[in-house]
């Protein structure tokens, strides 16, 4: 898209006064042989991009020379600028078309308004990489091919076909009737149907992807949340689940809910401790999920969870044990 390339190159000179060929071309991730030949391209068409040599030298454009962009209000731009610094376009494969967008976004402002605006918006953090616990959050990558075949299906109501990886799967082409996209915590999804069945699918998962001609048999106005609200509901009450039923430390009653699937039953003993009756998705999520309470809390059935746990602990307490 080198039209897009073109108008970033001049807002990116327009917001920083002078930049060099190499920082441009980070900036737009491409080569400075690329970055020459579009501000040739530019002076051509009468863009007032000139050379400073030196050792501080680079492009700039005449002072006064803006593009045409108008129409937002500083409040306008700053919800924009907020709501472009969350992650969510990363899911969609749009990182550098958002990138793009907030330049615009920027440049459009009246230049009394312009540093205030940007400037607020870097003191506002949005889903950082790391919480509290320096753990990282990775975002799934979407390959940008991958995303751009989903979206173009996606929005011109058209079929798509998608080489898919499901887990413990091979990948297998499957032709779908997209739906809608929804993102959750960094990681992107695709409603669908496929053969009149509802699917869902991890869009990090696909492959490669193909939008094809034919019309894509889906009604023509969907609620998307109420779609997802479904289809949590059918993933939650499907597959393996367990139903365990723990007793614990009402402190630490959240991190058992917070994990569970859900809550089917919740009593309070004599001595204050809690007895819940709570779901899983399947076996490994039960393990795990207690394993993390440690003797916070008690698996009082299934026998099968009591053993599992009654066996790590041998193997850890063991691993740690004194040598004779």
């Amino acid at each position: 898209m080198r039209a897009d390339r073109l108008v970033s190159l001049v807002l990116l000179l327009r917001r920083h006064g002078r930049m060099s060929a190499a920082a441009l071309a980070a900036e737009l991730e491409v080569s400075t042989r690329t970055v020459l030949r579009d501000i040739e391209a530019l002076s051509a068409a009468g863009v007032p991009v000139y050379a400073e040599r030196g050792r501080h030298g680079g492009f700039a454009l005449l002072p006064g020379f803006r593009t045409e962009l108008t129409g937002l209000t500083p409040d306008e731009a700053l919800a924009l600028l907020v709501a472009g610094s969350r992650r969510g376009a990363q899911a969609f494969g749009l990182g550098s078309a958002l990138a793009s967008a907030m330049l615009k976004v920027v440049d459009a402002l009246p230049e009394s308004y312009r540093d205030t605006a940007a400037g607020a918006a870097g003191r506002l953090l949005i889903d950082p990489e790391i919480d509290l616990l320096s753990r990282r959050l990775v975002a799934e990558e979407v390959p940008d091919a991958v995303a751009a075949e989903v979206l173009r299906a996606v929005f011109a109501g058209h079929r798509l076909q998608i080489r898919y990886a499901a887990a413990d799967q091979p990948p297998k082409w499957r032709t779908v009737d997209p739906i809608g996209l929804v993102t959750v915590r960094d990681r992107g999804y695709l409603l669908a149907t496929r053969s009149g069945a509802d699917r869902t699918y991890r869009l990090s998962r696909i492959l490669a992807a193909k939008e094809l001609s034919e019309p894509a048999q889906r009604p023509d106005r969907v609620d998307l949340d109420r779609a997802w609200q479904e289809r949590s509901t059918q993933f939650r009450t499907g597959g393996d689940q367990v139903t365990v039923v723990v007793r614990m430390n009402p402190a630490r009653r959240e991190d058992l809910v917070g994990t569970a699937l859900a809550v089917l039953a919740e009593e309070t003993d004599p001595d204050g401790r809690l007895r819940l009756e709570v779901t899983f998705q399947d076996s490994r999520h039960a393990v795990w999920a207690l394993w993390q309470l440690a003797t916070s809390a008690e698996a009082l059935s299934p026998q099968w969870l009591r053993e599992s746990l009654r066996d790590r602990a041998t193997a850890v307490a063991t691993r740690y044990g004194l040598s004779s």
